[in-house]
């Protein structure tokens, strides 16, 4: 589960092109716009950079993408009938493999202009995150990460997904150590230096239960409330941890719009 200097070095690189990917989808997303137009733009921007989509058959998924779109909570399939309209949301996860080592980051975008609510939610998910990361240092446990993450989604009066965690990254996309976004303090692995950790929290607006659909990827909320989904690669540290992937060029290409 720990890192070698050189292992992060090159997970920096992977990081930092999978943030760059989603900035490219960031500059698509509007009213209008299909989930497919989207996986195709990040396949490109991928592999004009030597690398290679990290999701694309994975357990058999299909695309590059994953686009999961208000309700959904994570791994929507992207299609040509999915068209993005305005006040959605829509989760975009990728993954990427260059050199060998994967990069994997999530950001919920709002479709034109999205209602306070739905609003409050994505603001909350992000901030749990950060928060989430703040606590990712060696004198904590895996359990740290998933309390602080927990407690400030339900204070909020939102519900943590349980059936799905954040992960270690490395030569495998999914590694060892699981990161739930819920539990207690001081349980759990404990953190070492140069462990790399996705950190994703899933929050749902109404209830935390979820189910698989029929294509057998997305998976949605039982009572069909919105949820949101941020996740960023964290390298652990003494004192803080080194963010290695960025919503900066997200937020750029945001911006600009």
């Amino acid at each position: 589960m720990v890192k070698t200097d050189h292992e992060v070095a090159l997970l920096r690189k992977s990081a930092l092109l999978v943030s760059k990917t989603l900035a490219e989808v960031a500059a698509l997303v509007r009213p209008g716009v299909t989930t497919y137009e989207l996986d195709v733009r990040a396949e490109e921007f991928i592999r004009d950079h030597g690398a290679k989509p990290g999701f694309m058959g994975y357990k058999s998924y299909p695309k590059t993408l994953c686009t999961s779109v208000n309700s959904q909570v994570v791994h929507g399939v992207p299609s040509k009938t999915v068209v993005l309209k305005e006040g959605d949301i829509v989760s975009v996860d990728c993954g990427v493999n260059l050199n060998g080592y994967f990069g994997d980051s999530a950001y919920t975008f709002a479709v034109g202009e999205i209602d306070e609510p739905t609003r409050k939610l994505l603001k909350v998910t992000r901030e749990c995150l950060f928060m989430g990361i703040e606590k990712a240092i060696t004198r904590n446990r895996i359990g740290d990460i998933s309390w602080v993450i927990q407690q400030h989604a339900e204070n909020n009066r939102y519900s943590v997904v349980r059936d799905l965690v954040g992960h270690g990254i490395g030569t495998a996309m999914h590694e060892k150590p699981e990161v739930p976004n819920y539990g207690r303090r001081g349980s759990g692995v404990r953190l070492q230096k140069n462990m790399v950790l996705c950190i994703e929290p899933m929050i749902n607006k109404g209830t935390r239960k979820v189910f698989e659909e029929r294509d057998g990827w997305a998976v949605r909320t039982r009572d069909n409330q919105p949820s949101a989904h941020f996740e960023l690669t964290v390298v652990v540290g003494e004192h803080q941890a080194e963010v290695l992937s960025t919503f900066e060029f997200i937020e750029d290409k945001l911006n600009q719009k």
